[in-house]
């Protein structure tokens, strides 16, 4: 099959071929297949959600909370529903390895704030590509005019999950990672009860494509923004951070079958969600201007100077958008196309990259690092929190949905 729009152009394309991956494409029963699990949802967290609702009181989302603090043995004669969902949660695969996902989250957390830019500016504005999953965002009522709460929330998220020992049961990392996925089923239902909701042309809304989609740009797309940005990594490191994708993947409620085991099998992964997915529609467009109006956001209120922090936040954000997107789809997305400042993100990235191969030769340098990137990710973290008081039940959604 031919490749699609997202392999022909920008930063994908030359990712793919650096780091090997060889003949990506999928054939036309590979791609029926694959397309089979945009039919699928998650029965386990949608009867939980189920039990919830009928349920008086908040009792259902109590039980829940209590289930996912303690245990499900910690509670007494618990719901069916909520029995199936934390044996299935709380019996970690066998291919788990608890050394790798440590491993993974260092690296992660050693990159600091500047791998929140691949968050937002590839992985976000990568996923308006995906028309059919904007659905459920553009479905809520909320999403569009609240992109910046939205960024700020994912970050937080992101962090949680990927902060070293958080993955591990009852675990901060591990609870974000079941409340999001509950997050999911709850839209589901509320989508699924709409009378106009087009289910030939959006397929289930938040099905198992799209989740999996989403996983792929907190991982793959999140370690190939790193490197565009100068980031380096060794061979270890990039398996161990997929590997850490792949658990949170498995509790988020992904099937098996696609969850990818290797690098290898996630850009093979990312080709098929970008043959069959990534089709952008005027909501997309809508989405990335949203995202844009966020990213202006930082110079309101600052007189002079704000408006010039505003213009370079827009040119910036929205150049590392293109340099990986490719020119089609930057230019469909309505993204400034700002040469200067394309030229400018280049040239950081080949001062940081410079700086981290002299570096990476010294002992003790990447332990310092991480450090330093953590402590950057926790001030980060309390500092929205003050600002948009965030809730790590994620609450507000549910009740939004």
């Amino acid at each position: 099959m031919e490749d699609p729009e997202l392999f022909r152009h920008g930063g994908f394309r030359l990712a793919a071929r650096l780091a090997g991956a060889g003949d990506i494409r999928g054939t036309d029963e590979q791609v029926a297949k694959f397309r089979e699990f945009a039919q699928a949802e998650d029965p386990l967290a949608d009867a939980v959600v189920a039990m919830i609702e009928r349920m008086p009181g908040g009792h259902g989302r109590h039980l829940f909370e209590q289930a996912l603090e303690h245990g499900i043995d910690h509670l007494q004669d618990p719901p069916a529903e909520l029995v199936s969902f934390f044996r299935a949660a709380e019996a970690t695969p066998y291919w788990v390895d608890g050394a790798r996902i440590e491993r993974g989250a260092r690296a992660i957390t050693r990159t600091g704030l500047l791998g929140l830019f691949p968050l937002g500016d590839m992985s976000l504005m990568g996923g308006y590509l995906a028309s059919r999953a904007t659905k459920p965002l553009v479905g809520t009522g909320e999403i569009e005019h609240m992109a910046g709460r939205r960024l700020v929330e994912t970050a937080a998220w992101w962090i949680t999950v990927t902060t070293p020992g958080q993955l591990q049961l009852k675990k901060s990392g591990y609870a974000s990672a079941l409340r999001v996925r509950l997050v999911h089923a709850h839209v589901r239902a509320a989508m699924n009860r709409r009378g106009d909701w087009d289910y030939a042309a959006w397929d289930k809304p938040v099905n198992q494509i799209q989740t999996v989609g989403t996983l792929l740009l907190f991982s793959l797309v999140f370690v190939l923004g790193t490197q565009l940005l100068g980031v380096r990594y060794t061979e270890r490191e990039r398996a161990d951070i997929l590997h850490l994708w792949r658990y949170v993947g498995w509790l988020m409620g992904i099937d098996d079958e696609l969850l990818p085991a290797t690098e290898q099998d996630a850009w093979r992964l990312l080709w098929l969600l970008a043959a069959t997915e990534f089709i952008p529609d005027e909501d997309s467009k809508r989405l990335a201007k949203a995202l844009l109006v966020t990213h202006e956001a930082i110079g309101y209120g600052r007189g002079p100077l704000g408006k010039v922090l505003s213009h370079i936040s827009v040119r910036v954000h929205s150049s590392i958008s293109r340099l990986v997107l490719g020119k089609s789809n930057a230019d469909f997305l309505e993204l400034p196309n700002d040469p200067l400042a394309q030229g400018a993100v280049l040239t950081a990235a080949a001062v940081n990259f410079a700086a981290e191969t002299a570096l990476g030769h010294l002992p003790g340098v990447n332990g310092l690092r991480e450090r330093l990137g953590a402590a950057e990710r926790r001030h980060y973290v309390a500092r929205l929190g003050k600002v948009f008081q965030l809730d790590p039940t994620y609450a507000r959604h549910m009740r939004a949905a």
